[in-house]
């Protein structure tokens, strides 16, 4: 047999092709592993009514924060709501590095100009612009950050200008304007451009809008961050194109070229942190949080504004990277840019949340799927998405700063796909909002997810993206005043208009660095997805990532199919490296796929391989023997014969074996699906408790009904018409943890509903818990103890004179 050499071992051509068509494997026995692990998710159609009412609903926070703001704040940077006064720089005690972003330029309501428009408020955006120019002076002895100065200040600014202009000639109103905004982004440009000075033309963190660099605080400035360098060409080629000054543009592409030949050119990747003087990486870590998120972003978004294509072929080449290496399944972790196969910490940002948002737009709807679902995960987990969090899912930093990014990328996510599943996921945000922030003066940050306790903060970009993305998620576009198709959003999502690029790049020259070599790969979409996705089938095999998190193991060991379990991330993780995914086929069924091409290595793509052949035997042999089956007895009142239930066992709690039982009344848990504290402990209490099946694993409904004080419990099945008569019975999975001890069995729809129909009209029915085959030879026993005893009777009988 003719092998081929791949990598560190052999495979032989048949395995190849077996590989190279992709194995399809159906494996009903993995049905405990997945499709019982669900937390709540609406998957109805949202009315036109309540998203109506939610759309309103997200106009009402908007105004209640930005009064609070306007009545108490005004003319300060921001408002801190707990205190209910404006923070200024300078005046209110100072918070380090935080109040870069801060320079006495009234900056929540630049920020916020664009919002009015969103919602239709011209008269309130007129007044505001009016503000702005009368108030808004930028000749402060300040310093601030370039970036933050940029995307929240000169982005503001720009968009003012554009929306004062469109309304203009839309509504016919603002017609004293004559580009006064515009002015002061111009003014304000030229305030930051001294930070470009460097050998490199990578920008310095940060400026003083007087005096430039020429202060003792900036003598030895020297580092800056990917994001902070990278996250400057959206704004500064409209200022150059708005204007006619070319400066501008060119400062930008000269930055973004310079971080262009930083990377790493063996993985594609690039670090946090470097020096903008001698362009050395000071931090090599490489993710798509903090410090890195909106370089990426800018790279795509700049092609589509500009049509530079240069740009949308540095984005695919990192693209491929960051997927190759950073993405790990629906996670995001962070590697050496250098050595991409070595992780360097043990948790990821909130800030990456943007990420899926990024991928609807370059068209990869998979993987933003799995990630959104991960991260929505992880919000209904600690209420918000903590800051940090680790891979374990729990909080590694715990503050909440009302950050826009989950709900950014929710809603490109449903413009994409049309489905109401992102609809439900923003209203639970909002009403997280609602319930959680909302304080008598705006809306206040979460320092603690744990603790809920509030945060004196309330950032601007709460009004210019947070309550933005919400209003529009549940607005019907045909409602808006301007399409927003004819726009891009900022990572500040400020609106610049697509039309920008149609002027022509006259402010650049254009030319092409000679080391820069593209190639047609770097025009292609890593992984093209069809507009319309049905997402349910990508979210389905995720939806117990977070809360069925079991210990991990080591990657040194092989997983073997037996061991495998679905609501282990280290397990998902050494699954999607070995080239496998996971699709639901729904009523318990999942399908493994496997694709050489996508596996890590070839060394994965082997194992992956080995995985899937274990697979197919172990599916092959593990139903439920007849010898295993479980049995759910009773007899009701006025009945002749004992009536059986068959039903599954468990791969946790004590297992009925031989003559082992359980005689106990019944008892309905409330909360029917005992995924939330139980609302009925005093009725559970020594007694045998029926649940329904989904939203969180068996094992964590076993654990909360025997912490009630139930002997046993009954899991039955949700999904319509299921019954041992036409499907596979399974063995309910565990987590690897043995601290269940009481018996925990599993019953069909069909036979359940004679189990609920039986004690709904007898509550005191017992039922008795056994195996099957333990239960049918005592029945037996008991029959030829009583046939026995009847001969008997019958012999004295005959004896009697």
């Amino acid at each position: 047999m003719r092998t081929v050499k791949t990598g560190g071992g052999t495979v032989s051509n048949e395995r190849l092709t077996f590989i190279a068509l992709v194995t399809s494997v159906v494996l009903a026995s993995l049905s405990w592993a997945l499709a019982d692990q669900i937390p709540t998710v609406p998957t109805h159609n949202m009315s036109n009514k309540e998203r109506n009412e939610l759309k309103e609903e997200a106009r009402e926070m908007f105004y209640h924060a930005y009064r609070a703001y306007m009545d108490n704040a005004y003319p300060a940077d921001e408002l801190m709501p707990l205190s209910c006064t404006g923070r200024y720089r300078g005046v209110t005690p100072s918070r380090g590095d935080l109040d870069d972003t801060l320079g006495n330029f009234s900056m929540t309501l630049v920020d916020t100009l664009d919002t009015l428009v969103v919602l239709g408020d011209i008269e309130e955006f007129e007044n505001a612009v009016k503000l702005v120019i009368k108030d808004v002076k930028f000749d402060n002895d300040i310093i601030v950050s370039v970036f933050e100065t940029n995307i929240r200040m000169i982005g503001g600014l720009l968009s003012g200008h554009i929306l004062a202009e469109y309304v203009q000639k839309q509504a016919d109103v603002m017609t004293w304007y004559r580009g006064e905004l515009l002015e002061m982004a111009k003014d304000l440009g030229y305030r930051l451009l001294p930070a470009f000075n460097t050998s490199t033309g990578i920008p310095h963190a940060r400026v003083n809008l007087k005096h430039g660099m020429k202060v003792e605080a900036l003598r030895h400035s020297r580092e800056t961050c990917t994001a902070c360098a990278g996250t400057i060409l959206l704004e500064f080629a409209a200022l150059s194109r708005l204007s006619g000054e070319p400066i501008f543009e060119v400062k930008a592409h000269a930055a973004m070229d310079a971080l262009w030949k930083m990377r790493h050119r063996s993985s594609e990747l690039m670090g946090t942190v470097l020096n903008v003087h001698s362009g050395d990486w000071i931090r090599r870590e490489s993710g798509v949080g903090a410090g890195i998120d909106s370089y990426y972003e800018y790279c795509l978004k700049s092609y589509i504004l500009l049509g530079d294509e240069r740009y949308l072929a540095r984005f695919n080449r990192h693209y491929h990277a960051i997927m190759k290496y950073i993405s790990q399944g629906p996670m995001l972790l962070d590697v050496q840019m250098h050595r991409p196969h070595t992780k360097t910490r043990n948790f990821m940002d909130a800030l990456l949340a943007f990420w899926p948002g990024l991928q609807v737009l370059s068209g990869d709807l998979k993987p933003a799927v799995q990630t959104h679902e991960m991260l929505y995960q992880v919000m209904q987990m600690h209420t918000f998405i903590p800051e940090a969090f680790t891979f374990d899912f729990q909080v590694h930093w715990g503050q909440h700063h009302l950050r826009p990014e989950f709900i950014e990328s929710t809603y490109f996510l449903y413009r994409a796909t049309g489905d109401h599943y992102y609809l439900h996921a923003g209203k639970k945000a909002l009403k997280a909002l609602q319930k959680h922030a909302k304080v008598p003066c705006g809306y206040a940050a979460v320092n603690d997810v744990r603790t809920g306790k509030h945060e004196d903060r309330m950032d601007s970009y709460v009004l210019s993206e947070t309550f933005k993305y919400l209003f529009l998620l549940f607005s019907d576009p045909a409602d808006l005043i301007l399409n927003i198709e004819d726009f891009i959003f900022t990572t500040e999502a400020h609106l610049l208009p697509l039309t920008l690029g149609q002027l022509g790049n006259h402010t650049f020259n254009g030319a092409r660095d000679q080391d820069e070599q593209v190639h047609m790969l770097d025009y292609m979409r890593s992984c093209p997805s069809p507009n319309k996705l049905f997402p349910e089938t990508v979210r389905r095999p995720l939806r117990d990532l977070v809360t069925g998190v079991c210990p991990r193991i080591s990657s040194a060991k092989r997983l073997r199919a037996a061991d495998f379990q679905a609501s282990n991330t280290d397990h998902l993780r050494t699954v999607y490296d070995m080239g496998i995914t996971m699709v639901s086929l729904g009523e318990g069924k999942v399908q493994l796929l496997h694709s050489f091409h996508n596996a890590k290595s070839p060394e994965d793509a082997e194992r992956g391989l080995i995985f899937m052949q274990e697979m197919v035997e172990l599916s092959n042999s593990n139903s439920i023997p007849n010898t295993q089956l479980q049995a759910v007895a009773f007899k009701r009142d006025g009945d002749r014969e004992l009536r059986i239930l068959e039903a599954g066992p468990s791969h946790f709690g004590m297992e009925l074996v031989n003559d082992l039982s359980v005689v106990q009344r019944a008892v309905f848990a409330k909360p029917a699906k005992v995924c939330t504290a139980l609302k009925n402990v005093d009725e559970i209490r020594g007694k045998i408790v029926i649940i329904e099946r989904g939203e969180c694993t068996f094992v964590d409904k076993a654990r909360r009904v025997q912490t009630a004080g139930a002997v046993a419990a009954i899991v039955f099945d949700n999904t319509p018409n299921t019954s041992i008569n036409n499907q596979q019975m399974f063995a309910m999975s565990g987590d690897g943890r043995d601290d269940v001890q009481i018996p925990v069995v599993f019953l069909f729809t069909k036979e359940a509903e004679q189990l609920i129909k039986a004690v709904k009209e007898q509550p005191t029915l017992e039922l008795t818990l056994m195996s099957v085959t333990g239960l049918k030879g005592k029945l037996a026993k008991e029959q030829r103890a009583s046939t026995t005893k009847t001969d008997t009777k019958s012999s004295d009988a005959k004896a009697t004179p």
